[in-house]
C-alpha cells in the first residue's frame, strides 16, 4: 500500500565553488599553470595580464526588463559592477612576484635522441644475419627492458616467436642469437640475470688475475658473494683476504643496470618548481610564495561592451535573452575562478607560514635534529582549517630553503618520548641512527640490538624492532650486508 510521509534529513554537500577551490589547492605550480591555461581557453570572459584601471561609475540596473512572462531577467542578476569594479584591488594584484613584464622565460632545449631500442637496432645493422636470424635478433632487442635485461625465459621467447611473429625455431637457435645481442654495447645488455650481466662485463675486460677470480666467484659462488660470506669465499677459492678484496673491488666497479647508462634512454623526467621560498634575512625567516601562483586575472571588458550593447538594444529577441544568460554564466565562472585563486594563494601562504614558524629552529639552522614532532592536526588547529586542507598543501608542494628543496610533507613526523619525558621527532632519531651507522667499523657492523643500546645511552629508549623499522625506512641494509673486508 502506498503512503505519503514527510522526512527531515540534515546533510552536508560541497558546492561547485568549494570543489573547485579544493582541486586548485592541491595542484603544484606546474599543474596549476596548466589548469589556468585551460580555464583561459574555455572561458572567454576571463583574461590575463595587466588591466587598465578605469572608473566604473555606470550602473546596469536597466539592462533588461520584460513585464510579460517568466523569462524576465532581473537587473541584479547581471550587475556588471560585481565583476568589473576596480574600487577594491584584489590582494594578489599587489603582491610582488619577482617577475618583470619584460622578462623572458628562458628554457634549456633538449637534444632530440633515439630510443635505447633503436640504438641497439642500429648496432645490429653492422652484423651479418639471415632474414630469420635478423627477425629473432630484433625480437630479442625489443624484449630488452630499460635496465638492459631480458627478463623472459628462452622457452617463452621461442613460443612467442611462433605465435606472434610466425617464426618457428628452437631454443638453441634463440640462445645463439642471444649471444650476438649480448655482444652489443653497452656491455652487459641482453643479460637474463644480474649474475650473467656482471660476467659479460668482466669477460669484455682484459684478462687479469683479479678479473679471472671475480668471474670464478660469480660463476661458482654467487650466493655466498651476495650474502657477503667472505670466510667461505676465501676457503672455497683458496685465496688471501687481500686478493679477495681486490676481486670484489673489480665486481663493484661494474654496472648492474647497463641500460641506465645510455643517455638517450627515454625516461620520465620530473621537473620540480618550488611553490614557496624561505630565506634568512637578518636572522629572521622570510617566506615568499612563487609568483607564478599569483597570476594577474580580470574579467574581459569585451563582455562589458556586449552588455552595454544589449542594454541599448530596442528589440529584445529570444536570441538576445540567450546571449545575456550565456554572458552571465561566463562572468560568474570568471568571478568564481578569480576568487578561488585568491583563496588558494591565501590558504597556501597561511599554511606554509604556520609550518615555517612551527619548525623555526630547523629552518634557521638546517639541523634535522631540531625538527619538532608535527602532525597535520597541529597545523590545522593553529590556522583554523580542516586537516584535509593542510594535507592537500603538504602532499604536493615543494619549498626552497637554504638547505635544499624538499617536499613539505617531509617536515611532518610522529613523536616519541625520550628519557626526560620530552616529545622528540622520529626524524631526529633517524638522523642520529644514520650518523651512528655511518661511523661504525665496516669490518664489524653494529647489529640492531647494539644500535638500540647505543640509542638508549643517548637518551632514546626504543625497541630493537623499532630500530629495524627506522633502518629499513632509511634504506640501510642489515649488519651482515654492511660488512666490508
Amino acid at each position: 500500500m502506498l503512503k505519503q510521509h514527510l522526512q527531515f534529513k540534515l546533510s552536508q554537500k560541497l558546492s561547485p565553488q568549494q570543489i573547485q577551490l579544493m582541486k586548485l589547492i592541491q595542484l603544484p605550480t606546474l599543474a596549476f599553470e596548466q589548469r589556468l591555461k585551460q580555464e583561459l581557453e574555455e572561458n572567454p570572459a576571463l583574461e590575463t595580464g595587466k588591466e587598465e584601471i578605469e572608473n566604473q561609475e555606470d550602473e546596469y540596473d536597466d539592462i533588461y526588463e520584460d513585464e510579460s512572462d517568466s523569462e524576465n531577467i532581473a537587473a541584479e542578476d547581471i550587475n556588471i559592477d560585481e565583476y568589473l569594479s576596480d574600487d577594491e584591488v584584489p590582494d594578489y594584484r599587489t603582491q610582488a612576484n619577482n617577475y618583470s613584464s619584460d622578462d623572458e622565460e628562458r628554457t634549456i632545449p633538449y637534444a632530440a635522441g633515439i630510443s635505447f631500442t633503436q640504438y641497439l637496432i642500429n648496432q645490429l645493422n653492422t652484423v651479418y644475419l639471415s632474414d630469420d636470424e635478423w627477425a629473432i635478433a630484433e625480437f630479442l632487442v625489443g624484449s630488452v627492458d630499460e635496465s638492459g635485461y631480458i627478463r623472459r625465459s628462452i622457452s617463452d621467447i621461442t613460443d612467442d616467436l611462433a605465435f606472434t611473429q610466425n617464426i618457428y625455431t628452437d631454443e638453441k637457435t634463440v640462445e645463439k642469437i642471444l649471444r650476438i645481442v649480448q655482444e652489443l654495447d653497452p656491455p652487459g645488455v641482453g643479460a637474463t640475470s644480474l649474475e650473467e650481466c656482471l660476467i659479460i662485463q668482466l669477460k669484455r675486460k682484459d684478462p687479469t688475475p683479479n678479473t679471472e677470480l671475480a668471474i670464478a666467484i660469480l660463476e661458482k659462488s654467487f650466493e655466498q658473494f651476495t650474502k657477503k660470506h667472505y670466510a667461505k669465499l676465501i676457503q672455497k677459492h683458496n685465496v688471501s683476504e687481500e686478493t679477495l678484496k681486490e676481486a670484489i673491488t673489480e665486481i663493484e666497479r661494474l654496472n648492474p643496470k647497463p641500460g641506465g647508462s645510455y643517455s638517450g634512454n627515454t625516461r620520465m623526467i620530473e621537473h620540480i618548481v618550488p611553490d614557496f621560498s624561505i630565506r634568512i634575512v637578518d636572522g629572521e625567516l622570510e617566506l615568499t610564495l612563487n609568483g607564478r601562483n599569483a597570476p594577474e586575472l580580470h574579467v574581459s571588458r569585451e563582455y562589458n561592451n556586449m552588455l552595454e550593447g544589449y542594454k541599448n538594444a530596442k528589440d529584445k529577441s529570444k536570441s538576445q535573452k540567450d546571449t545575456v544568460m550565456f554572458i552571465k554564466q561566463k562572468l560568474d565562472a570568471a568571478k568564481w575562478f578569480i576568487d578561488a585563486i585568491k583563496q588558494r594563494q591565501q590558504t597556501l601562504y597561511v599554511t606554509m607560514n604556520s609550518i615555517m614558524n612551527y619548525q623555526k629552529e630547523f629552518f634557521l639552522t638546517g639541523d634535522e635534529r631540531k625538527l619538532r614532532p608535527m602532525i597535520l592536526k597541529d597545523i590545522a588547529d593553529e590556522i583554523g582549517m580542516d586537516v584535509s586542507t593542510v594535507s592537500r598543501v603538504a602532499n604536493s608542494k615543494y619549498v626552497d630553503t637554504p638547505y635544499g628543496t624538499r617536499l613539505i610533507k617531509d617536515y611532518f613526523s610522529e613523536s616519541m618520548k625520550n628519557e626526560q619525558g620530552e616529545d622528540v621527532s622520529t626524524k631526529e632519531i633517524k638522523k642520529i641512527l644514520e650518523t651512528v651507522i655511518g661511523e661504525e667499523t665496516k669490518r664489524k657492523p653494529l647489529t640492531d640490538d647494539k644500535l638500540a643500546a647505543i640509542l638508549k645511552d643517548k637518551g632514546y629508549p626504543i625497541a630493537r624492532r623499532t630500530v629495524a623499522k627506522y633502518r629499513e625506512q632509511l634504506g640501510i641494509p642489515v649488519a651482515r650486508m654492511r660488512k666490508e673486508i
